[in-house]
C-alpha cells in the first residue's frame, strides 16, 4: 500500500468509447505517443499500467478543464450535475467509515469528510493524487490518500461502512468481478456500495456531443474494449465496456443486493458539455448509470 504524502511536488504532469480522443487530450497523447485506435482484449496488468500512465499524463489537463465544475470539496456524481447533497444515495455518512474508489482529485472525499465521515480516498494515478494532495492543502481538509488499484484494495476485511465511486476506476479495470469482490470484502455487513459509470447504452454511439453522436455505430453486445496504442502497439488508454446485465451479474456474484439504478435526466437549463455529454444527447438518452447496492 502506498500512502500519498500531503506535500508539494514539482514533478511535471501533463475516455470515450468509439472515437479517438480529441484535442483536449493532446498533452497525454503526445507524452504517451498515441498513434492509433484498436479493438482487442486487454488483461488486468496491462489495464493497470495503461490507466496509471494515462491519468498521470492527463491529470493536469483534466483538472484544468473540469476542476471548477467538480469543486474542491463537493460530491458531483456525474456530468449531469447530480449532487450527493441533493440525492443522498449514500445515506447518513456522519460517523461512518467511507472509502472512495478512484478518487481523482478527491473532491468527493473532502465533501464526505465535511459531512462528518471518516474517509479514505484511493486512486491508481500519481498525477491525480498530486491534485488530491493539493486540494487537501487548499481546503484544510486532510483526507488520507492511498495509491492502489480498485481490483487490489490494500485494506483489511470489513473495514468500511460505505464505498463509493463517481466515474472512478470501474470502467478502466479489466476484471470487473475482481473490483466488486474487493469492495464486498472491505465492506462490513450492511455496507453500501454506490458507483457511477457511463451508461452502457452510450457504447453504441460515436463519442461525439453533436449530431454525429446520435447515430448507432456499433453493437451494444460487443464487449471488446476501446484501446489506444503507441507505435509499438503498447496500450496508452483502455476503457472496458459492460452491458447493464454484466454489471448486475457481477454485483450479484460478489454478494451484493442491487437496490436501485439511477439514470439522471438532463437538467433543464444545464448547458455545460463534458466530452460526449451535451444537452442535445442528454435530452434523448441517458449518459450516466448509478448503481446503488448493499452487502447483506
Amino acid at each position: 500500500m502506498t500512502t500519498w504524502p500531503d506535500t508539494d511536488d514539482d514533478r511535471p504532469a501533463s475516455g470515450g468509447a468509439n472515437a479517438p480522443h480529441t484535442d483536449r487530450h493532446a498533452t497525454a497523447e503526445r507524452l504517451l505517443g498515441t498513434v492509433d485506435v484498436v479493438k482487442r482484449t486487454v488483461g488486468p496488468a496491462e489495464s493497470r499500467a495503461a490507466s496509471r500512465a494515462w491519468w498521470d499524463a492527463d491529470a493536469d489537463d483534466y483538472q484544468a478543464e473540469h476542476g471548477d465544475f467538480l469543486g474542491e470539496a463537493d460530491f458531483v456524481w456525474c456530468p449531469e450535475g447530480l449532487r450527493e447533497a441533493d440525492i443522498r444515495l449514500l445515506g447518513e455518512v456522519r460517523g461512518a467509515d467511507v472509502l472512495e474508489v478512484g478518487c481523482g482529485s478527491a473532491s468527493c472525499a473532502r465533501w464526505l469528510a465535511a459531512e462528518g465521515a471518516r474517509v479514505v480516498a484511493v486512486d491508481l494515478s500519481t498525477g491525480m493524487l498530486r491534485h488530491a494532495a493539493a486540494g487537501n492543502r487548499s481546503t484544510g481538509v486532510a483526507v488520507p490518500l492511498v495509491q492502489a488499484s480498485a481490483d487490489q484494495l490494500p485494506f483489511r476485511d470489513d473495514a468500511f461502512d460505505v464505498a463509493c465511486s463517481a466515474f472512478g476506476a470501474v470502467p478502466f479495470v479489466a476484471d470487473l468481478g475482481a473490483v466488486f469482490r474487493e469492495v464486498a470484502r472491505v465492506l462490513r455487513p450492511g455496507g453500501r456500495w454506490v458507483f457511477a459509470v457511463t451508461h452502457p447504452i452510450r457504447w453504441i454511439f460515436p463519442d461525439d456531443p453533436g449530431p454525429l453522436g446520435l447515430t448507432v455505430a456499433q453493437s451494444y453486445f460487443d464487449r471488446t474494449p476501446y484501446v489506444e496504442v503507441d507505435d509499438a502497439g503498447r496500450v496508452t488508454y483502455v476503457e472496458h465496456h459492460r452491458t447493464i446485465g454484466d454489471y448486475l451479474r457481477h454485483l450479484v456474484s460478489a454478494g451484493f443486493v442491487v437496490r436501485d439504478l439511477v439514470e439522471p435526466e438532463w437538467p433543464e437549463g444545464h448547458r455545460r458539455e463534458w466530452g460526449q455529454w451535451s444537452p442535445l444527447r442528454g435530452r434523448l438518452f441517458p449518459g450516466t448509470a448509478i448503481f446503488v447496492c448493499h452487502r447483506p
